[in-house]
């Protein structure tokens, strides 16, 4: 339980040092430093609950927070407004918006008509991404990630938005990638895992313990 208190702590320490980069990035371009406009991708099952333990941990420096999941998905949508709720008692200037996306791939749905899910999803998610420009995306595994990942690197491609990626794989999993981890630990800036197994296998991720 000792190693618990310890590894929020790195992760609180790892947003505080992403914090001051952006900053830094932002007052060399700009007199004026404004909050980090945050992008959390949520998911259905586990991801959502976890996704939002992290953000409980956040000051209200990432603002506004925008959220995007799946155009099925009413659980997550549900958990997050009493999440937002509950933080407005806290920040009373709270600001957040909620963004739907089509799912890349139904349960059960087959492996070749997910491809032109997944592409109609990118297409979706794409002028999605360009408007909101958010600094910071903050991901752990659901599909839904994967557009709006690819869609922030096409930004960045385009020369239109430089977006850090912060990924974080779910708890659930101890020795193997989820799928959307395994395609995003290559394009992600930050890949964190909670079992030094997986560290071991994917040398570039970042291990901080159990965050979640």
């Amino acid at each position: 339980m000792d190693a618990l208190p310890a590894a929020l702590g790195a992760a609180a320490l790892l947003l505080l040092l992403l914090t001051v980069r952006l900053l830094l990035a932002r007052r060399n371009s700009s007199p004026r430093t404004a909050p980090l406009s945050l992008l959390v991708v949520a998911g259905s099952g586990g991801h959502t609950t976890e996704i939002l333990r992290l953000l409980s941990s956040l000051s209200q420096s990432y603002s506004p927070r925008h959220y995007i999941f799946a155009d099925s998905d009413i659980m997550s949508e549900d958990k997050i407004l009493t999440f937002e709720q509950k933080r407005a008692e806290t920040f009373s200037n709270s600001q957040f918006t909620l963004n739907r996306i089509p799912r890349c791939r139904e349960v059960r749905q087959s492996w070749s008509s997910s491809v032109l899910t997944t592409l109609y999803s990118i297409l979706y998610s794409f002028p999605l991404t360009f408007r909101l420009k958010p600094d910071l995306i903050l991901c752990n595994g659901p599909g839904t990630c994967v557009p709006v990942c690819i869609s922030a690197l096409l930004l960045e491609i385009l020369a239109l938005k430089k977006v850090i990626i912060v990924y974080v794989e779910s708890i659930c999993r101890v020795e193997t990638l989820s799928l959307s981890g395994k395609i995003l630990y290559y394009f992600s800036d930050y890949f964190i895992v909670q079992w030094p197994a997986l560290k071991e296998k994917y040398p570039k991720s970042i291990y901080l313990g159990r965050i979640v």
